[in-house]
């Protein structure tokens, strides 16, 4: 799809190509992203392909080559590392290797980093002693170098161990990366005790010791499990950002993880982002990765048996690509999705995704300078039931928690969100004209004109001026990014989704309505742990007994009559008029 200036907007694939267009043209229930992108479409370019899986190749090819922006476009600059282990030497060598493998050998990987190689030569170093150093520099010792003296190496380039010594060293390291550590440990056992049975107990510590180094390693480097070569792909979303994450199981061991942050310009769901991010991730020429047997995802799948089965064209085996699991597969996914979470808010609370954002709303409200501090305040309640209103506070580094307020709210009528707004208000700013806090340079409420309305009256109550006061308003989906600003004194603002000055606004609402809806929580639940019979005087622990033992229950004690309540126990009839009169609120 093409804009005006023949610039590619948009690249996607279709089984019926007539159905796919026109549904991009009905004049009826148009999704906001799509109105986004046929708004600017003037042309409709065609490439015909054999196949479905020719089609999606093509897809992903000209994504990665013409990056439109209506595409989801996951960019990685590097090719990922690899440990290397040489074939054509007399005494191979294991070495760090990214780009292209031009060279015979075997290559192991991909891993997440190059950290993640670089500290798992460091460990094969001390447990097999096979040889890392360059081709030329082993082929010129005359005497062994440093890494020899400190047994992370066993001499080869001096003849110091047999070639059938070395070879065999060479074989556990192998296993090792094929995740058989199990394997390993037995050999090494096995060999121990012959070596202990033919006296030489030097060698069989030597055994000991490598056994001792591949059980910490397997306790403290590595997650275990029974699976074999796993790639676990999560999506998590929030407002303002996409996380997706690449966990490693190689072997049934967790090698590490890579995050990746795409910019969207529509409103995606998980499962279509994942739908993106797979061919792009693995059929791209860029990065040669490795293709497991099994990939696992946290939603469902567009077009699964099509990327299945372009990924087994690709690796010239079956390949399973899973959006349902369980056990172990479903721990790896939770496990993946807490790490992405983490990686997604540390990304958005980053300072300069944070000034962006900041500068990105001085100039949608058309402001002199970026605003330094910010409120928003949201209600929440069950049915007008323990009623919270909550405030929070952002600046530009981010939430400040510890200006993070919470009112209890009652005198109102219940489920009243204005009377709550308006209370909490006038509780927060009262106490902040008597000079306990400081004042915000945006005023936010969650809500539309009857709430914003509420606000502009406690302020002019209270005298307080010069600040920007803005309702946010929910969309008629009530999705975010079709939110509408409603400024006091101003006109209505609609902000793209892909603004960072709406992102940041997204951000401090959805965290007031969290600490406003974890408040509400708490208070509904230390009510209802609470007896109606508590608080009455004259009531104590024995006559809330009496009652509840002639009646049978708090609900029944509160349905009965004075007369009946006057039948109880040590209950008169003065008192049962008190206790009657309590409870219906008379």
């Amino acid at each position: 799809m093409l804009g005006e200036e023949g610039e590619v907007l948009y690249v996607g694939k279709a089984k019926n190509l007539k159905n796919r267009v026109s549904s991009y043209f009905r004049s009826t229930a148009l999704d906001s992203k799509t109105m986004a992108l046929v708004s600017r479409i003037h042309d409709v370019e065609i490439t015909v392909t054999a196949s479905e899986t020719e089609a999606l190749l093509l897809e992903q090819s000209l994504i990665k080559e013409l990056k439109p922006p209506y595409n989801i476009v996951f960019r990685d600059d590097k090719s990922y590392p690899f440990i290397y282990l040489s074939s054509e030497d007399k005494y191979p060598r294991l070495a760090f290797h990214r780009g292209a493998q031009s060279k015979k050998g075997r290559y192991f990987g991909p891993f997440p980093s190059a950290y993640s190689v670089r500290d798992s030569l460091n460990i094969m170093q001390k447990v097999f002693l096979v040889r890392q150093c360059e081709d030329t520099f082993f082929r010129n010792r005359t005497r062994p170098c440093l890494q020899y003296q400190i047994k992370r190496c066993s001499g080869p380039c001096c003849d110091l161990i047999s070639e059938e010594d070395y070879a065999d060293d060479v074989a556990h390291a192998t296993m090792f990366l094929e995740g058989k550590s199990g394997a390993v440990m037995n050999d090494y056992a096995n060999k121990m005790e012959q070596a202990s049975a033919d006296l030489n107990f030097e060698r069989a510590a030597h055994y000991r010791d490598q056994i001792t180094h591949l059980r910490k390693i397997q306790e403290q480097q590595y997650v275990v499990g029974k699976e074999g070569d796993i790639d676990v792909m999560v999506a998590v979303l929030s407002p303002g950002g996409i996380c997706v994450l690449v966990m490693y199981i190689r072997g049934g061991r967790l090698l590490g993880n890579k995050t990746y942050f795409p910019n969207t310009k529509l409103d995606e769901d998980a499962g279509q982002v994942l739908t993106a991010f797979i061919p792009q991730f693995y059929l791209s020429d860029r990065g040669a990765r490795e293709i497991p047997k099994e990939v696992i995802v946290n939603a469902q799948i567009e077009d699964k048996n099509l990327i299945q089965n372009a990924l087994a064209e690709k690796s010239g085996r079956k390949v399973s690509l899973a959006d349902s699991v369980r056990s172990q597969k479903r721990r790896w996914i939770e496990l993946a999705e807490t790490n992405a979470e983490q990686a997604l808010g540390a990304h958005l609370s980053n300072r300069n995704n944070l000034n962006q954002r900041f500068g990105a709303l001085q100039e949608a409200l058309g402001m002199d300078s970026p605003p330094q501090r910010l409120e928003c305040f949201d209600i929440s309640h069950s049915s007008g039931e323990a009623t919270v209103a909550s405030c929070v506070v952002f600046d530009q580094k981010g939430p400040v928690k510890s200006d993070y307020r919470r009112f209890n709210i009652d005198g109102i009528t219940p489920g009243d969100d204005y009377a709550a707004m308006a209370q909490a208000l006038k509780r927060r700013y009262t106490r902040i004209k008597k000079g306990e806090g400081q004042l915000p340079d945006i005023l936010f409420v969650d809500g539309g004109k009857g709430q914003l309305s509420e606000a502009e009256k406690i302020l002019e109550e209270l005298q307080i001026i010069d600040m920007t006061v803005i309702g946010v308003a929910k969309g008629p989906t009530r999705k975010a990014g079709l939110e509408s600003l409603i400024i006091s004194g101003g006109p209505e603002i609609d902000l793209p989704p892909d603004n960072p000055g709406l992102h940041l606004i997204q951000h401090i609402r959805d965290e007031s309505h969290r600490f406003a809806i974890t408040a509400h929580r708490n208070r509904r639940g230390k009510k209802r742990k609470t007896s109606i019979l508590e608080g009455i005087d004259g009531v104590g622990p024995k006559r809330r007994r009496a009652l509840l033992r002639y009646f049978g229950g708090a609900k029944q004690v509160q349905g009965a009559s004075a007369e009946e309540l006057a039948k109880v126990e040590g209950i008169s009839s003065t008192l049962a008029e008190q206790i009657y009169g309590t409870l219906h609120n008379g």
